[in-house]
């Protein structure tokens, strides 16, 4: 028995049931927490906000374009990237429960393979093999046996490790401009005037050029696939 049905015996077990209003008020309000978490770690969410943040970074504009913006278009663009995964939950979980053709256990079954699926893809296996040594699992024969408590982690690391790769790629030619201003800077004998001041606006500027926000999101948009 996997977590996931573990967890929803718990919630239709009698004694969650008959617990107090207050109680199940604070049991929500954790599982909120919980849903917040899984945004963060289960979706689409953490390699799109890391390489967003690498973007404002390498283009020197400090607090420019602000957080708030880098968080909601992450949110946005992992909706539009997770669009074909919660269709499926929508469709295979949510709505047959609402329509009581199937349990909450068949539910949550169906949405949490929906997701399964979604990760699996996007993991690399030295990473699951990694965590299902370390849990010392050694049943997974295909990728569908993996279990979240192994695959979760090893999805986190892995777009970790994507998400550090393409801002790395995304750093190099804003580096060269750096380079290119510093040199002329120093031949110039200006070596106390911060290359910043100057490289800065040149960055802006062929980030503009390459209509760089469409480039990254079409970028982001199909590493996924």
């Amino acid at each position: 028995m996997d977590s996931a049905q573990t967890v929803q015996q718990i919630i239709e077990s009698d004694g969650f049931q008959g617990l107090s209003p207050q109680i199940k008020v604070a049991l929500f309000l954790g599982g909120m927490a919980l849903i917040s978490a899984a945004l963060v770690t289960m979706t689409a969410f953490t390699r799109i906000v890391i390489v967003l943040s690498f973007v404002r970074r390498a283009l020197s504009t400090q607090e420019i374009p602000p957080t708030q913006v880098i968080l909601g278009l992450s949110l946005f663009l992992t909706m539009f990237v997770m669009g074909p995964t919660l269709s499926k939950i929508e469709k295979e979980s949510i709505r047959p429960y609402l329509e009581d053709t199937i349990d909450g256990q068949t539910a949550w079954t169906n949405g949490s393979a929906a997701l399964h699926d979604f990760m699996i893809r996007q993991t690399r296996k030295a990473d699951i093999a990694l965590f299902a040594r370390m849990a010392k699992v050694s049943t997974i024969q295909t990728a569908a046996d993996t279990p979240m408590q192994v695959l979760i982690p090893a999805y986190v690391i892995s777009e970790l490790k994507t998400a550090f790769i393409m801002g790395f790629c995304l750093y190099i030619p804003f580096i060269l401009i750096d380079l290119v201003v510093s040199v002329i800077l120093m031949s110039l004998g200006m070596m106390m005037m911060p290359p910043m001041v100057i490289s800065t606006p040149f960055k802006i500027l062929l980030f503009v050029l390459v209509d760089g926000w469409q480039l990254i999101a079409r970028v982001l948009s199909l590493s996924f696939h």
